[in-house]
């Protein structure tokens, strides 16, 4: 079900400055769901359906994870974890072989969290010089730096986390600052930028507590206008602030009942965010940041079949989220109208990609589901993986990189 609020949104001659920060620099995959987390690669040669004898490689991890791999070059990272110590390990690997380059375990300790959840479950963020990771214990929030050859460089405790169900949250990488976000249900939620050279906390803005969220922020930049940061989250709804220091540019409260765990999106001149709860989406709102001299508006809702975990993905003027439960919708962006809504079967938590014309969807029994990503719906593969996959894939070189419970899969031409 979709409700309007507000003009209809003109995309053409809009959308490469709109989208300018999310299909950069394909070659690399610096952040969850890569850059500016828009999950588009152009990477022709990925096959939509194969077996194992079409991996590239195919390396068991020294741990468990729903982590999503990273990519700067040569080098893929990821993180791991034991379920038994809670044990944390950073793992960087050769992007070609998938040979160890080197591995860093670091000693942490139990505490609950959902039974889905993991202790290695924020991707990490990546630059030309190092590496950034979000551990999360109830004692301490900790931002780690290593650099690309496994030195540790810098850590810094953002205070205590409280949450019932665990974090999942990412970094990402702003310029030469990384900021991360810190929805909890504890006294010190905030978002937070720190030097990438020192660590040292450049900025701070306090946010309201009470429920946890694990949406990793993105840029929005309209045309003519400077780059905002886009948070999402159920206490403050849908927020621009400006990344440089940390100042809040405009708000859209209210507008998410539920927990929200998927990241926001840019979709032309609008910003896309969706809550739910349990194993449902709950709702998905279409938010207009402001043009000059105006006030930022919900442009439209989705109700029926809206994500509650997978985070939607915009292609051109086509939006297209996943249920939880196995349902694809193709929307137009700028107003909500459904072009096609088919089930593909299973539940999910992975974000879909998109490469080219496919979007490639990853279900957590581990089944890979390659539908169309145009105005016509076609299914057009499905393989099966080793075992289940909570995590999104990432994509570089023409290669797909598909982390699963406690292997990490290579497959391309």
């Amino acid at each position: 079900m979709i409700f309007m609020n507000g003009r209809t949104l003109q995309l053409k001659g809009m959308i490469l400055a709109m989208l300018l920060p999310s299909v950069c620099a394909a070659q690399q995959w610096t952040r969850f769901r890569g850059p500016n987390g828009a999950g588009l690669a152009d990477a022709a040669r990925i096959p939509i359906s194969f077996t194992e004898k079409d991996y590239l490689w195919n390396v068991q991890l020294p741990g468990t994870g729903h982590s999503s791999p990273v990519i700067w070059g040569d080098r893929v990272f990821v993180t791991c974890c034991s379920r038994e110590t809670a044990a944390r390990t950073i793992v960087c690997l050769n992007a070609a072989d998938g040979a160890v380059k080197w591995k860093k375990e670091f000693a942490s300790q139990t505490y609950r969290q959902h039974v889905d959840n993991s202790y290695a479950a924020s991707s990490p963020a990546v630059d030309g010089s190092n590496v950034y990771v979000i551990w999360t214990t109830p004692d301490e929030y900790t931002l780690l730096a290593m650099n690309h050859a496994g030195n540790e460089i810098w850590r810094t405790s953002l205070g205590r986390y409280t949450s019932q169900h665990g974090s999942g949250t990412s970094p990402i990488v702003f310029q030469d600052m990384v900021i991360v976000t810190n929805d909890q249900e504890g006294p010190g939620s905030s978002v937070v930028a720190v030097d990438c050279t020192t660590g040292q906390v450049r900025w701070k803005t306090t946010r309201k507590t009470g429920s946890m969220a694990a949406s990793t922020p993105c840029i929005y930049q309209g045309a003519g206008e400077g780059p905002q940061l886009i948070l999402t989250s159920r206490m403050e709804g849908v927020t621009g602030l400006d990344p440089r220091n940390g100042q809040l540019l405009w708000q859209v409260a209210d507008v998410f009942g539920f927990r929200v765990i998927a990241s926001p999106v840019v979709a032309g001149g609008l910003v896309i965010g969706n809550c739910g709860e349990g194993p449902n989406g709950k709702g998905l709102v279409a938010v207009r940041p402001p043009a000059a001299g105006k006030k930022a508006e919900v442009a439209w809702r989705m109700v029926n079949q809206s994500p509650y975990v997978p985070t939607p993905l915009c292609k051109g003027e086509l939006l297209f989220t996943l249920s939880d439960t196995g349902t694809v919708s193709c929307l137009r962006a700028a107003t909500g109208q459904v072009v096609w809504q088919e089930r593909i079967g299973g539940a999910y938590y992975s974000s879909p990609v998109c490469l080219g014309d496919r979007l490639y969807c990853v279900s957590k029994k581990g089944a890979l589901v390659v539908v169309s990503a145009t105005e016509k719906y076609q299914l057009l593969g499905r393989s099966q993986l080793p075992e289940l996959c909570y995590a999104t894939p990432a994509v570089s070189e023409g290669r797909m990189y598909i982390r699963t419970l406690s292997r990490l899969i290579c497959i391309g031409r």
